[in-house]
C-alpha cells in the first residue's frame, strides 16, 4: 500500500502524525488532504528522510536545485552545496546535474542530506543517448523508464517528469510563437526528439507505464513544466496552458492509482498575471499541490535574480501556491557555487514567510519581534530572524558604544527615546 492509498482507507500514517505535529494541526486533517489529493508527503522505502507536508493549509515550503553541468562536474562540490542547502533552511532539494556520473552523483547526494530529494530522469536519458549513440534524438523509450527507475531505487523520493508535452502541445507552441524561446531543459530536449522521431512524447503515451514504475517506489510525481515561459512577455500563453491542461488530467489518473502528485507551474511571469496563474492551476486540479518555479517577476536583473524571485514567490505564496523552487543569484550566468544556493534559499525562504503571513495569518514571529526591537532585546531579535547569523554578524561588525543602541541612531535611537519617556508596550 501506498501513503496515499494508506490515507484513502481512512489509516493515519507515522509519517501523516509527524507532518501534523510540524504544522500544528489534527493528523486527520492531513489524512483527509493526502486522501483527496490536496497534499502530497515525499517519503522513500529506501532511505529516511526529513519529513514535510506540501499543500492546502500547510506552510510553503522550498526547494533548492543543485546539479553538475557538462563545463562542471564536481561531486564533492555539489555534496557541499546539498549540505548548505539544508543548513539554510531548504525543505527538500532537486539534484539536476547534466554532467558526470548521473548515478554516482546523486547516490552521494543523496547519501549526504536527509531532505527528500527530486530529480527529472529525463536528462539522463537523453544526455547518456547523446554520449552513446551520438545524439539526442537517439533516445529509445526503455532508456526513458530504465532511468526513471534507476533513479527512483536510489532514494529519489520525488521526480518532475515532462508529461504534459505531447503533439497538441507543440501545436500551440508553434502556432504562436515565443519571444523567449523554449527555456525548460525537459521541453527542448523532449520536444527536439519527438520532432525528428514524428513519434508521440512517451511519458504521455505510456504513461500507465510511468505511473507503475512511481507506484513501486513510492515516488510523488511532480508533473513538469516544460512549456514554461523563459520570458515575461511568454507568461500564460497557450502552450503553457494546454500542457497544464494535460497534467491536470493525468493527475487524476495518477491519483487514482495510488500516486501522490504536484502541479508545476511557470517560471517567468510578471507581477499582475501571478494571482491568474495560481488561481487557474489550483481550479483546474482540483487544488493538488502547486509548484511554482520562481516566479520571476522581470528579465533585466541578471546577478540579482534571487531577489526578482523573492518578489514573485512571496506574490504567489500569498495567493495560495504551496511550493517554491528556489533561484540563485548565478541564474541565467553560471552554474550556482556553495554561496549562491545559500542566498537562494534564504531569499525563498523570507519569500514563504511572507507569502505565509497572507495565505495562513502567520504573523505571531512578526509580532514577537515587534516587541524584541521595542524592548531593544537583541538576542531575541537574533533567535526569531530568518538569519541569525548573518543578523548578529552585521550588528557585530558595526558595533555600537551603546549596547542597547545600533550604529543606525546611535545616541538619537527612536526607541530608546520613547521608551525613557513613557510606555507604549502593548
Amino acid at each position: 500500500m501506498t501513503l496515499l492509498e494508506d490515507a484513502v482507507n481512512g489509516k493515519i500514517t507515522d509519517e501523516m502524525k509527524v507532518v501534523a505535529q510540524k504544522e500544528g494541526l489534527d493528523p486527520e486533517y492531513i489524512r483527509r488532504g493526502v486522501a483527496n489529493g490536496r497534499i502530497v508527503i515525499p517519503t522513500s522505502p529506501y532511505r529516511d528522510v526529513k519529513l514535510c507536508g506540501i499543500g492546502e493549509g500547510l506552510s510553503t515550503k522550498v526547494n533548492a536545485s543543485i546539479g553538475s553541468s557538462s563545463d562542471i562536474s564536481n561531486i564533492g562540490l555539489e555534496v557541499e552545496k546539498a549540505k548548505a542547502a539544508e543548513e539554510a533552511g531548504a525543505d527538500t532539494l532537486m539534484e539536476l546535474g547534466t554532467g558526470g556520473d548521473f548515478l554516482e552523483v546523486r547516490k552521494k547526494v543523496v547519501d549526504n542530506t536527509s531532505l527528500s530529494v527530486g530529480s527529472v530522469p529525463l536528462y539522463q536519458a537523453f544526455i547518456e543517448a547523446a554520449q552513446k549513440r551520438g545524439s539526442i534524438t537517439d533516445m529509445t523509450e526503455d532508456d526513458l523508464f530504465k532511468a526513471t527507475e534507476e533513479q527512483a531505487k536510489l532514494g529519489t523520493n520525488f521526480m518532475a517528469i515532462h508529461t504534459g508535452i505531447n503533439n497538441v502541445t507543440l501545436d500551440r507552441l508553434k502556432k504562436h510563437g515565443r519571444y523567449g524561446g523554449l527555456c525548460s531543459r525537459g521541453g527542448a530536449f523532449m520536444s527536439t526528439w519527438m520532432l525528428y522521431n514524428e513519434k508521440e512524447n512517451p511519458l504521455y503515451s505510456e504513461f500507465d507505464y510511468l505511473l507503475e514504475i512511481l507506484k513501486e517506489h513510492e515516488v510523488v510525481l511532480s508533473m513538469g513544466n516544460g512549456m514554461r515561459a523563459g520570458a515575461v512577455h511568454d507568461a500564460t500563453d497557450r502552450a503553457q496552458i494546454q500542457e497544464l491542461i494535460i497534467n491536470t488530467e493525468l493527475a487524476e489518473q495518477a491519483q487514482n492509482e495510488g500516486v501522490q502528485v504536484i502541479v508545476e507551474g511557470p517560471g517567468h511571469v510578471p507581477m499582475d498575471e501571478i494571482e491568474t496563474n495560481v488561481k487557474l492551476m489550483k481550479s483546474m486540479s482540483g487544488n493538488r499541490p502547486f509548484y511554482m518555479l520562481g516566479p520571476l517577476v522581470t528579465d533585466v536583473a541578471p546577478g540579482q535574480d534571487h531577489i526578482v524571485t523573492s518578489i514573485g514567490a512571496s506574490a504567489s505564496s500569498a495567493a495560495g501556491c504551496d511550493f517554491l523552487c528556489y533561484v540563485t543569484p548565478a541564474e541565467h550566468l553560471a552554474l550556482p557555487n556553495v554561496d549562491d544556493v545559500r542566498e537562494g534559499v534564504k531569499a525563498s525562504k523570507i519569500a514563504a514567510h511572507v507569502g505565509d503571513m497572507v495565505k495562513l495569518g502567520k504573523r505571531d514571529n512578526d509580532l514577537d519581534m515587534a516587541r524584541a526591537r521595542c524592548n531593544l532585546d537583541w538576542e531575541k531579535m537574533y533567535n526569531l530572524a530568518i538569519d541569525p547569523q548573518n543578523a548578529r554578524s552585521i550588528r557585530n561588525d558595526r558595533a555600537p558604544e551603546d549596547e542597547d543602541a545600533c550604529t543606525m541612531c546611535g545616541d538619537f535611537c527612536a526607541l530608546k527615546i520613547v521608551n525613557q519617556h513613557y510606555d507604549l508596550a502593548k
